[in-house]
Parts: structure tokens; sequence; C-alpha cells
């Protein structure tokens, strides 16, 4: 099979499980009890529409009540994004330097190893109440928050990246003349980067997370602010739009990183799905 048939293939499958799932859930929303609890796929869509369009949806048999009026949705959802971004980047650059750093500094990490551990074991929601009260119920608290996630997902990978470096490859490198600086750059990084390439598709989705959460225990905008006056008025539906929304972001993003990847790792052998099977 060619890797283009594979792919379309691959792509219809993915498809009919979509069908399948929002097939189901709504057959099943045709149980009020189950809508009050699950929501209705169609009037999730239309809660998106009524959010992102400018155009009101009148009451007809899908929509009993009609969909009227808008949620500012690019004022929150920019705030979400904003803090998501600094999170993800900030979290990204300083979990690189502290991994490289420490990797290469094996007595400095061996000192600091008890504490690292710790504080990677520490729930890190806990910390959203202390950063509010440092950082105030603006922007930065939440970047705060979603920062202690990224980071240690990015630190470990790089630090565990930097220490699996072959030694006979930093040998014969020495022996070709490689001084500290050129070890770094052709040794050293190479080796981090598929490792930090790792962590950051999963720092994506976890950036997200610090942020909503940070609006859920203190703001005034973001898409999280969104959901949760949407589940102080049982709104269920209202709460799916929001997941939803912000689930096709973090996908956006997440494909961003992706393209990075491999624009950056060209010189990585890759093995394509069909030889996989």
């Amino acid at each position: 099979m060619s890797s283009m048939a594979y792919t379309w293939r691959l792509r219809a499958w993915q498809l009919v499980l979509l069908v399948l799932v929002l097939g189901g859930w709504y057959i099943s929303s045709w149980d009020n009890q189950i809508a009050f609890f699950l929501g209705n796929p169609i009037v999730v869509a239309g809660r998106i529409w009524s959010w992102f369009m400018p155009i009101d949806i009148p009451a007809n048999f899908l929509f009993e009540d009609g969909l009227k009026g808008r949620a500012d949705i690019y004022q929150h959802l920019g705030v979400t994004l904003l803090e998501t971004v600094l999170a993800f980047v900030i979290g990204t650059v300083a979990g690189m330097a502290s991994g490289l750093w420490l990797g290469l500094s094996p007595q400095v990490s061996a000192v600091l190893d008890p504490y690292i551990k710790a504080a990677n074991s520490m729930p890190r929601v806990i910390l959203a109440p202390i950063f509010a009260l440092w950082f105030g119920l603006g922007i930065w608290s939440k970047v705060a928050l979603a920062f202690t996630l990224v980071f240690f997902i990015v630190f470990f990978n790089v630090y565990q990246g930097v220490r699996e470096v072959s030694p006979v490859l930093i040998a014969n490198a020495r022996m070709l003349g490689a001084n500290a600086k050129q070890l770094l750059r052709t040794v050293y990084l190479p080796s981090a980067t598929s490792w930090v390439f790792s962590s950051l598709h999963s720092s994506v989705g976890l950036a997200f997370v610090g942020a909503v959460v940070g609006e859920y225990l203190g703001s005034a905008r973001g898409v999280g602010y969104l959901i949760l006056q949407a589940e102080g008025t049982f709104d269920v539906n209202t709460v799916f739009a929001g997941i939803v929304v912000l689930t096709v972001f973090a996908l956006l993003l997440d494909g961003l990183v992706g393209a990075i990847e491999k624009r950056l790792m060209t010189w990585q052998p890759r093995t394509s799905e069909t030889e996989k099977l």
C-alpha cells in the first residue's frame, strides 16, 4: 500500500470514528435526563457559532429558545491564548536552559537533586492562590501557574537527553579537537532537541490547563471564566462549547510545534507509517 493511500484510509477511519461519537452523543441527548449532563452536540455547535458569528440563530426545531446574543469570545480567547503562549515560551526556554546547565554540571545537579524532585512532586495547582496573592488577578498569576506545569516537563526531558549522550560519541568528538562550545553545539544540543520536542507536545496541553485553572480560581476574562459562569447556571452546552474551542486551539498550537519540529529535525531519520505496519 502506498503512503498516500494509507494516509487517505487512515483519515477516513478517523472521520468515521468522529461521526460515530457525535452521532451517539446526539442520539443519547434525545433523553432529557442525559442531555442535562452531556448536552446536545447541535446546541454546542450553535453556541460556538453564536460566539464567533454576528448572526443570531432563530428558534426552530433544533433550537427551541434560539441563540441570541454573543459573548465577547475574541477578548476572552485572546486573554487565554496570551496566558498560554507566554507560559509555554517562558517555561520552554527556562526548562531548556536549566536542563542543559544541570545536565552538564553533575556536581550541582547532585546537590539540587532532592529539591528538584520535591518541587516536581508538589501538586502545582495548590500554588494558584499563592500566585494570585503575589501577582494579582491579572494574566501573570495564570502565566505563573501554567509556567510551573511546562517548566518541569521540558526540564526533565532536556536533563535526561543531555545525560544520555553516548560517552563514546563525546570521546570521539574530543579526539577530533572539539572544544566545550563545539561539543555543546554539535553533540549535546542535537541530542537534547529530540527530547525537547517530545516534551513540547505534552506541554501545549498543560499550558492551557494552567491558564484555564488560574481563570477558574480568580478572573474576569478568559475562556475558563466563560466556562465557570456557564457551570454556575448549569449550562452544560456552553461548558462543552468552551471545551471544544480550547481543544481546537490546543491542537493548532500543537500542530505549529509539530511543523517547527519537522523543519528543525530534518537530520533525524523518520520511519513512514506504512513501514511501521
